[in-house]
């Protein structure tokens, strides 16, 4: 069994981390979930949540707002909707993260009148994203 698996973690806007991982947790969207080296091949959605690397040079934690975790036997790939290094990471883009997630709550209130799974849904996204402040202290 290897110690270390090959992560990659990418936005639209920029690779953020390409090396050699023990262990990354990722807030999956049924729960947090942590991947190592020979993991079961998973796919997963991510919400809202810190990604936590920990890897030969350390720990690293990433700002994620949501995408996709690929697990196969040698790595773990994550596309994030958004992802910002915890340590980089504002008040002010939080408040702009939680202001689109209302907007979509709102849009989705407006749009699917009567049906219930799109409106949760936008809720749970807000929700999801308000906790996150909590979560990161800010």
């Amino acid at each position: 069994m290897a110690d270390t698996m090959q992560f990659d973690l990418v936005s639209p806007e920029r690779r953020l981390a390409a090396l050699q991982v023990n262990a990354v947790v990722i807030p999956g969207a049924d729960g947090d979930l942590t991947a190592m080296p020979s993991h079961t091949p998973v796919i997963t959605t991510l919400r809202p949540g810190v990604l936590r690397v920990e890897g030969p040079e350390g720990k690293q934690d990433y700002v994620v707002s949501g995408g996709f975790a690929e697990i196969s036997g040698d790595g773990l790939s994550v596309l994030a909707e958004r992802a910002i290094p915890l340590a980089e990471m504002t008040r002010a883009q939080l408040d702009e993260m939680i202001e689109e997630a209302r907007a979509k709550h709102e849009a989705a209130k407006e749009t699917f009148k009567n049906q219930p799974g799109p409106v949760d849904d936008a809720a749970k996204l807000l929700a999801d994203m308000v906790a996150l402040g909590d979560q990161i202290s800010l």
